[in-house]
């Protein structure tokens, strides 16, 4: 029986940073995911498209026709909103305006939350009672390599 994919939820920051550079870590995770390995499937929010379109239109406009071409080539698997009662779960997990990002990450059954947000992210991972780990990028691609090295001798 073939193993269920390793899914990563993406946060608005990751996306961004991994767009605009053609270095680092984040840019590094959309290339893999532009791969479409059969081991690993990306997520994110709409909550976090809301958040990376709005601050593109607003910060950088002449960067938004980018963000459009690239993202579909993504194959993300978006995560609707979350109501009201399952944001009111998560409150007091971390900072009231990345509440929705959890949400939609537990939500989507991620097995991963990348996130480069060190500030309201570390608190989470004292979380025990999460069924998901927060890793910043560079966490992540330890963890790749290791699901890379597995495909490869299967």
């Amino acid at each position: 029986m073939a193993k269920r994919p390793v899914k990563i939820f993406l946060d608005s920051n990751v996306i961004i940073s991994g767009i605009f550079s053609d270095k680092g870590s984040p840019r590094i995770i959309l290339d893999i995911l532009c791969l479409d390995f059969p081991f690993i499937v990306g997520a994110t929010g709409k909550y976090n498209i809301i958040e990376i379109e709005r601050n593109l239109k607003r910060k950088m406009p002449q960067a938004f026709p980018l963000y459009q071409k690239y993202f579909p080539n993504l194959n993300l698997e978006v995560i609707s909103l979350p109501s009201k009662k399952e944001i009111e779960a998560y409150l007091g997990y971390t900072s009231d305006k990345d509440v929705p990002v959890l949400v939609s990450a537990v939500k989507g059954k991620a097995d991963f939350l990348i996130t480069g947000d060190k500030k309201d992210f570390s608190e989470l991972k004292k979380h025990t009672d999460l069924e998901l780990k927060i890793l910043n990028p560079s966490e992540f691609l330890n963890i790749f390599r290791r699901l890379y090295e597995n495909f490869q001798s299967e």
